[in-house]
């Protein structure tokens, strides 16, 4: 296998990582958001969406002959559980996790990016579309929280005001 093909499949095997990270920092998230339904629903989708990437990934993985990383997806996994705990005593929960996912879509955006270009570098025409299928959802789950962070924002600090407690949730 070339050099340039052995980076396509680590840069695969990194996505697919990625995408179990954040299908476990989607559902911490999901478990701990009770008064934010529209919030709520719209990561519901997305974790829908997050397995759907994960075996599109799992697609283009077999279409090179290889797998994905035991070890890679194992450590995405432990990280999200980190990321999700520390939300537990912040304040702002639910701002902070409004954060780290914009933050988050926008590393998925940039991983998809790359990937498409080495796929069509490599004449890997299958791969290519298929992470541009990932790269379509995770642009409109970028622009979906950019257009509702400043409403959760203000739900917010109104409930801070009133109900600290349950803001954050």
């Amino acid at each position: 296998m070339s050099e340039s093909r052995e980076w396509l499949v680590q840069w695969l095997r990194d996505a697919h990582a990625m995408e179990e990270q954040a299908e476990t920092m989607l559902n911490g998230q999901l478990n701990r958001i009770e008064n934010y339904p529209e919030l709520s629903e719209r990561i519901r989708q997305h974790i829908q969406e997050t397995r759907q990437q994960a075996a599109r990934l799992e697609t283009c993985l077999d279409r090179i002959g290889q797998g994905s990383s035991t070890l890679k997806d194992a450590g995405g996994k432990l990280t999200a559980m980190a990321q999700s705990l520390s939300g537990v005593f912040a304040g702002d929960e639910v701002m902070k996790g409004s954060l780290a996912s914009y933050t988050f879509e926008h590393m998925e955006i940039a991983s998809y990016t790359i990937l498409i270009a080495a796929a069509k570098s490599l004449g890997e025409a299958e791969v290519a579309q298929l992470c541009e299928e990932n790269l379509h959802e995770e642009v409109a789950m970028a622009d979906w929280l950019k257009s509702h962070i400043p409403a959760t924002a203000e739900q917010f600090l109104a409930r801070a005001d009133s109900e600290s407690d349950n803001a954050k949730r």
